[in-house]
């Protein structure tokens, strides 16, 4: 679909900007929700979050904005240098992208990416959700490291195949449209 590194660099800058907003409205809301409710004693997730002074992140209470600049900033470079061109290359080895159908090819690089990218991206959320002020040790960072892993990877599976790759596909085909049908 992306032709060349301009190309692949806008895909991804989409990706990771629909990606970060609903994963960190997937952790506050749906994970961490009830509990921000129960320990702030509000009737939302958001005045919970307001209550306490932000999200804990780098020990320390952070706004929201910042959170999502931080995960953007990580995911991107990820998925640019690391999670992208090692899917793609994971897909070729099993699939020829000439002879497969389209929507295979792009099934198999999509659960690639996944693949690599949930538990990468896990493995930096642990670090920066850390329960610092208690110390850092080594098994708790290897166990909140599972658990993000368990929590996020089905919703990593489902949003991505059904929901945000499709949508990408179709704002990139919107964007490149003269490119595309020039090539086609």
């Amino acid at each position: 679909m992306t032709r060349n590194q301009f190309q692949r660099m806008v895909f991804a800058f989409l990706t990771v900007l629909v990606t970060v907003h609903t994963y960190v409205f997937y952790s506050l809301y749906v994970v961490n929700g009830q509990t921000l409710m129960n320990i702030t004693q509000e009737s939302s997730v958001l005045r919970a979050i307001r209550s306490q002074g932000g999200v804990y992140m780098f020990g320390k209470m952070c706004p929201i904005w910042m959170v999502v600049l931080v995960e953007f900033c990580f995911a991107y470079a990820l998925e640019v240098l690391i999670g992208s061109p090692l899917s793609f290359r994971l897909a070729c080895r099993k699939f020829d992208m000439k002879t497969t159908h389209p929507m295979i090819f792009e099934s198999t690089v999509i659960n690639a990416t996944v693949g690599i990218m949930c538990p990468a991206m896990s493995l930096i959320a642990a670090f920066l959700y850390f329960p610092y002020y208690s110390g850092f040790n080594i098994w708790t960072l290897l166990a909140n490291w599972l658990k993000f892993v368990c929590f996020n990877f089905p919703f990593a599976f489902f949003t991505q195949m059904y929901f945000i790759q499709p949508l990408v596909r179709t704002v990139f085909r919107l964007i490149f449209a003269k490119d595309i049908k020039a090539r086609g």
